[in-house]
């Protein structure tokens, strides 16, 4: 309370002084960089809040601090406090130019002159060399403004090597540093860590934490990234009770959205129930607010059940569908799943002739690869490059089926025993006994397994 009522006079002093003088360098030149650095604190943290009518001031006092520092002297840095707002200033995102500079002309203690250097390699792209710098330092023991950032920097370091030291630093910050844009930032982050680590109570806290005090920040996009990827990520150990307990806290447009991503990843990843249960909230709506003409959504909805829902209703959903209402992206889902419904009830095609053993004894060259298998249908290869549109649509190459390859040159054949006593010639990989023609019926069923499989391909390619 005692800072923000100090910052919040020295705001108020800084926005005076720059009305006052034709220039803003009079304003800085007038403040010490501790006192533009507390200001400039204190504008993130309501911008964190989601106060985005701050953000002309954030840029108007970032671009007065790097002033300040730049024309900073030895003797300015004889005030602790002043070296320590000059590496807050860098680890908020400062000019990494204008730190190193300004820390050359300080004389600090070896600890600050240690966390100077790790400041310096963060901000340069280092951070093997920015990790090794700063391991030995206790944000703990550091004063609070100080202490918060270090902490919220190693914890970023540390978060893809050692997830669990870097979830204990960013608790550090939070603890440090509560309601302000260090907070916002360790949250963000840790729910990332939480998701990868597999920790669904701590995934769920944190998200929880961060819809109640930060929705409305200017980086919650980059939270809803982390909440879709952890909810698919995680979709066996959290509860569809406590998604709705999380996303009730939204407003109806932004749950909606979250439902509406969800479902999508969920259905390209292959998880119809959370991508069923997810459509149905998106079209279900709150507050009066009903979406069940979102053509995402019913999208979505299609392609959770295109595999066992009645397929004549889902082509049928499907054909409602506003295509100029989609993206790019969606609407290459829309169009595999329109193509593969309509192969899904397509008849098999007719069986081919058999030759008889004679006329097949004497071409030699029938034991080449043919474009179609004992049912008649090409291989699934052949069925995705039929299809270059929707291939090309998804933006992305297609996977093929786990099939056998198909040789370039002509195989070796076998001989194997015909009912009748002769030979019959067949590719290597394939010498059986035929026994009879096949079942139209199995064939069919063979048909709509392959269908099926090249549904789980291309909604796998396409894009995310």
């Amino acid at each position: 309370m005692k800072r923000a009522a100090i910052t919040s006079h020295v705001i108020g002093l800084g926005l005076l002084l720059t009305v006052a003088h034709p220039s803003a360098g009079h304003a800085q030149d007038a403040l010490q960089p501790y006192q533009l650095v507390r200001s400039l604190q204190l504008v993130q943290d309501r911008i964190a809040a989601g106060d985005h009518a701050a953000m002309p001031m954030q840029a108007k006092l970032l671009e007065m601090t790097d002033a300040r520092l730049r024309q900073a002297n030895a003797e300015d840095f004889k005030d602790p406090r002043n070296f320590r707002a000059l590496l807050v200033y860098g680890m908020s995102g400062g000019n990494p130019v204008t730190v190193e500079a300004a820390a050359s002309r300080a004389t600090p203690d070896p600890q600050s002159l240690a966390i100077a250097k790790g400041v310096m390699d963060y901000l340069n792209g280092r951070p093997g060399e920015a990790i090794e710098a700063l391991r030995p330092i206790d944000p703990m023991t550091l004063p609070t403004d100080l202490g918060a950032f270090l902490a919220l920097v190693k914890g970023s370091l540390l978060a893809t090597d050692e997830p669990a030291a870097a979830l204990v630093l960013l608790d550090e910050a939070k603890l440090l540093s509560p309601g302000t844009l260090v907070e916002e930032a360790a949250l963000r982050r840790s729910i990332g860590i939480a998701a990868a680590k597999g920790d669904a109570a701590r995934f769920a806290r944190g998200s929880t934490q961060y819809v109640e005090r930060y929705l409305y920040s200017p980086y919650a996009s980059q939270f809803a990234d982390s909440f879709v990827s952890g909810v698919i990520a995680l979709h066996m150990a959290i509860s569809q009770d406590k998604l709705v307990d999380i996303t009730s806290m939204m407003d109806p447009e932004r749950e909606k959205v979250i439902y509406l991503r969800i479902a999508r990843r969920a259905a390209i990843d292959g998880l119809n129930d959370l991508s069923a249960f997810a459509s149905a909230r998106a079209e279900q709506g709150r507050d009066g607010i009903h979406n069940q003409d979102d053509p995402r959504a019913l999208l979505y909805a299609s392609l959770s059940t295109v595999t066992s829902g009645t397929m004549d209703d889902v082509r049928a959903r499907l054909d409602k569908i506003d295509r100029g209402k989609l993206s790019e992206g969606d609407r290459a889902l829309l169009d595999a799943a329109q193509a593969i419904s309509g192969q899904v009830v397509a008849p098999p095609a007719p069986l081919p002739t058999k030759e008889p053993a004679s006329r097949l004894k004497d071409e030699p060259d029938a034991a080449a690869p043919q474009s179609a298998d004992e049912t008649g249908l090409p291989p699934v290869e052949g069925v995705l490059s039929e299809q270059p549109a929707v291939a090309a649509a998804s933006g992305a190459a297609v996977a093929s089926a786990p099939a056998a390859p198909v040789a370039s040159t002509p195989v070796t054949p076998a001989v194997a025993a015909a009912p009748a006593g002769g030979a019959t010639i067949l590719p290597a990989s394939a010498a059986v006994t035929v026994a009879g023609p096949v079942d139209p019926t199995d064939a069919a069923m063979t048909k709509t397994r392959r269908q099926l499989d090249l549904i789980d391909q291309m909604l796998g390619a396409a894009p995310k």
